[in-house]
């Protein structure tokens, strides 16, 4: 499975799961050094660019995703 693959599964799970999913994640980078963690950010941000500049994902104004986000807190 790839690891596109493995994002697209994951956020099917639901919030609580994703949010378990997200704790457990981030605890296994406790044991990184900073610079490895400079690294994986860096490395994160390439892909991401080059995502957008392929096309395979679609901006959205930052208000619309603000208005979006607010709408879902309780």
């Amino acid at each position: 499975m790839s690891l596109d693959e493995l994002i697209e599964e994951a956020m099917k799970l639901s919030t609580v799961a994703r949010a378990k999913l997200a704790h457990a994640l981030l605890a296994s980078l406790e044991d990184l050094s900073e610079a490895e963690i400079e690294r994986l950010w860096a490395d994160e941000a390439l892909r991401r660019d080059a995502e957008i500049d392929a096309g395979r994902i679609s901006l959205r104004p930052r208000g619309e995703v603000l208005k979006d986000a607010r709408a879902r807190l309780p």
